[in-house]
């Protein structure tokens, strides 16, 4: 029996991608798009995290069936240490371990190229992703209340933060992330 694999996004697993994305999109509050992004779209939302961060895909038996990917948390220079994460699982994949998978790859691999924090919002409310990221390690920061609004209600987003990697010592800077 072959285990599902985590590796690289490509080009070649947009479709497959946005097919795992558009049921969030269209059927619940768990992202705030409206519009399903196209595979073209995702083509370059896979590129674009590729170069500075990772995109990753969850493959059982040749499908993608999930995915995550880190990207900048914030424009300014002093947030460039800093990454927003994201996991999605195909509907049918919650609650088997896919995504502490691909999250475990994810953390390690933004770690490795030198950023020291993850953020990740969740629209509420959302147990499963709230035990997902309690269990990968991270902590509850805060809640922006009535944030968003999509299917003609207002929605509460937490927000959570995980270390990537070790303090830097005062009066040093970490690393720049590659």
């Amino acid at each position: 029996m072959q285990h599902p694999i985590v590796r690289d996004a490509t080009a070649d697993d947009a479709a497959a991608v946005a097919a795992v994305y558009a049921p969030y999109v269209t059927g619940t509050s768990i992202t705030f798009e409206t519009d399903p992004p196209s595979a073209d779209e995702m083509g370059r939302r896979i590129a674009a995290a590729q170069r500075s961060h990772a995109f990753l895909v969850l493959e059982d038996a040749g499908e993608v069936v999930g995915y995550a990917y880190g990207g900048p948390f914030k424009e300014r220079a002093a947030y460039r240490w800093s990454c927003e994460v994201s996991v999605y699982l195909a509907m049918d994949r919650r609650g088997r371990g896919g995504g502490r998978r691909l999250y475990e790859e994810l953390l390690w691999r933004l770690a490795d190229r030198g950023y020291r924090m993850a953020a990740a919002g969740m629209t509420q409310p959302n147990v499963p992703s709230g035990r997902l990221h309690a269990a990968m390690g991270f902590e509850t920061v805060g809640t922006y209340r009535d944030i968003g609004h999509k299917f003609g209600a207002w929605h509460d987003v937490t927000w959570v933060q995980r270390r990537l990697g070790d303090p830097t010592p005062p009066g040093q800077d970490p690393p720049e992330p590659t």
